[in-house]
């Protein structure tokens, strides 16, 4: 199992300084990831429902800061060696694919390789309006199928071509090809029934976050009995399960913090030291390659200590 760190693209911390200072010590330490969020615009009005939280309700929303992912992904990239670079989550129908599928190519060429896509269909409606000249916040799910298709179609096919719903192309070249072969991994996000079917038709990897109220994978049950139905829509299309890498987004990670679920057990990743090592034992044990915590705390410094005290005191415990 390998372990990853987040940036933040919002808030104090989201400056040239602290996103280095957070991704190269992360580097430093043997993090194998480098998490980005997503946003390119954020409304000061959402009546969207959040999916993550149980208040429904958008952290820091107000305002309306936010880096754009691509932009900070590419300079990371720049500033570091051997972290990979995961888009967390990338929300598929904001960009244009042909550009999105473009870039995401040039930054795996510049990086040498370590590019990983998440991606996710999106759920704030008042942010597709604001972009505006994108498919409908409601076709979301058709679009992020589409898309993630002609990602691949781009990245592979020597005359690629096209004939979607959403996005039509022929007689083509579409060069530089991504360094990593066939192509850069595809992390689908999402809990939903939805998502698990995406995961099985298209993806590399499924990368839940284990706080969605409406499908909680906040204790190991919950998590095995979705692991469960997802490996259930693999076989129903003919897809090997065993051929779906697994992620995990512990988003909510506080050192020493116990957190109650729904049904009062304790949280995934939550309480004393070595309970978190049990549960990172547990969720191994599930077939979980690749676990990402939060360590952005109220100041630089702050996160800083508890990206290194994770690795000096949780890590060990686990071994």
């Amino acid at each position: 199992m390998d372990f990853g760190i987040n940036v933040p693209t919002r808030g104090a911390l989201a400056t040239r300084d602290g996103v280095l200072a957070l991704t190269q010590l992360g580097e430093k330490l043997g993090f194998s990831y480098v998490a980005i969020p997503d946003h390119i615009i954020i409304p000061h009005s959402i009546d969207s429902l959040y999916p993550y939280n149980v208040e429904r309700k958008m952290v820091g929303a107000s305002d309306g800061d936010c880096m754009e992912q691509l932009v900070l992904m590419s300079y990371l990239a720049a500033a570091t060696t051997s972290i990979r670079l995961l888009t967390s989550i990338m929300v598929v129908p904001h960009r244009n694919p042909v550009f999105a599928a473009k870039a995401l190519a040039t930054i795996d060429v510049l990086s040498q390789g370590r590019v990983t896509v998440g991606c996710g269909a999106g759920w704030m409606e008042e942010e597709f309006v604001a972009i505006g000249g994108i498919p409908p916040f409601k076709e979301r799910g058709k679009v992020t199928n589409e898309y993630l298709r002609i990602f691949k179609s781009l990245w592979t096919e020597d005359r690629p071509q096209f004939d979607g719903d959403y996005a039509q192309y022929s007689d083509v070249s579409f060069l530089p090809k991504p360094v990593q072969k066939p192509h850069p991994p595809l992390w689908v996000g999402g809990e939903s029934p939805a998502a698990l079917r995406r995961v099985a038709a298209l993806g590399e990897a499924w990368y839940p976050i284990g706080s969605n109220p409406q499908f909680p994978l906040d204790t190991v049950d919950r998590y095995k009995e979705a692991l469960g139905r997802l490996r259930q829509e693999a076989e129903k299309i003919g897809r090997d399960p065993g051929e779906i890498d697994l992620a995990y987004w512990a988003n909510w990670y506080q050192e020493g913090q116990t957190i109650s679920t729904d049904s009062g057990e304790r949280r995934l990743f939550t309480g004393e030291d070595e309970q978190v090592a049990q549960d990172i034992r547990d969720l191994q044990a599930c077939g979980t390659q690749h676990l990402l915590f939060n360590f952005v705390r109220g100041t630089l410094e702050e996160s800083l200590t508890a990206m290194e005290r994770f690795t000096t005191t949780v890590l060990p415990l686990v071994k």
